[in-house]
């Protein structure tokens, strides 16, 4: 990982440095609307209760959004940093107990959030699509009939333990 990947913890505990990682991760190329992703946005003003939360407002589509709107850190009571340091303590492995310990919250509190944000990550995840030529190579044993044929074809797959059979002769 290259050092300016990195982000320094002590830098977390700053409100205006975790708005600005935030925006620096969501917006790279510069700040797009959520709702028509139109790049044709200005500043307009800042959040009442977290000053360094920045709002917006779309010139194409006149909507308003701010640095958190439709994403899994926007709408809840904890702070912005407290959800950046878990995110950061997750990815340490550390157990939600000890992100408790960490942040001085209630497990219960921290279970939830951790839930939280592996929902957003998945959301996030492409899906898996295969291409080309793909291999399977898979075993099916009926339980309770391993190594009886006869018990399988009474029950309807007289054509799997005839082809069963046939191919054990063949082999010896």
């Amino acid at each position: 990982m290259p050092a300016s990947d990195l982000v320094n913890l002590s830098g977390l505990m700053d409100d205006a440095k975790c708005f600005a990682l935030v925006r620096q991760h969501r917006w790279p190329e510069g700040v797009c609307c959520p709702g028509c992703d139109s790049s044709s946005v200005v500043r307009d003003g800042c959040d009442d209760t977290q000053p360094h939360r920045q709002r917006y407002r779309c010139k194409a589509c006149a909507g308003r959004f701010d640095d958190l709107t439709g994403t899994v850190l926007a709408g809840h009571h904890q702070p912005l940093r407290v959800w950046v340091l878990c995110l950061y303590f997750m990815g340490l492995n550390l157990s939600n107990r000890q992100i408790a310990g960490e942040l001085g919250l209630a497990v219960s509190d921290v279970q939830a959030m951790t839930e939280q944000l592996r929902r957003g990550l998945v959301a996030k995840t492409p899906a898996v699509e295969l291409k080309g030529e793909v291999e399977i190579d898979e075993v099916y044993v009926v339980a309770g009939h391993k190594g009886q044929p006869e018990e399988v074809a009474k029950r309807g797959g007289s054509d799997g333990a005839a082809g069963w059979q046939a191919c054990r002769a063949a082999a010896r």
